[in-house]
């Protein structure tokens, strides 16, 4: 086969897709985790509250925490992880307060969400973006 400009081109265009291809499919596992979460509810953003650093210099290690007053259970996902979902923590009716700290990976700048399950049965979402400076997950 001979390399001409049009058949240059064409691998191009096909390296492209290949490599755009899996970020889509990243975001569409996290949907599908807020969906099995929710069970497709609507989500308010009133409620919760995410505390992420803007800037992460090493996304090995990012700290993260997350605050519901009134919350069953919180997950936390990391949208552009090839695993979207990081954490789920669950509260009973006796704990002291519904907040938890963790340190996560994010595989590149990306935004961190954290969904609450109140005790009426409500969703409360918020989200951050993280611009990771030094890759974590493969990165």
């Amino acid at each position: 086969m001979k390399l001409t400009r049009r058949n240059a081109m064409i691998m191009g265009a096909g390296a492209f897709v290949a490599v755009g291809l899996p970020l889509r499919a990243s975001a569409s596992l996290a949907d599908d985790a807020i969906a099995a979460f929710t069970g497709g509810a609507e989500m308010g953003d009133a409620g919760i509250t995410l505390t992420a650093p803007e800037i992460a210099e090493n996304g090995n290690t990012v700290p993260v925490e997350v605050s519901a007053p009134g919350a069953a259970e919180i997950m936390v996902l990391a949208t552009g992880n090839p695993t979207p979902a990081v954490a789920t923590f669950k509260f009973g009716p006796l704990a002291a307060s519904q907040s938890a700290s963790t340190r996560i990976r994010l595989a590149g700048t990306q935004d961190v969400v954290a969904i609450a399950k109140m005790a009426d049965g409500s969703f409360a979402k918020a989200s951050s973006t993280v611009k990771v400076t030094i890759g974590g997950c493969g990165g």
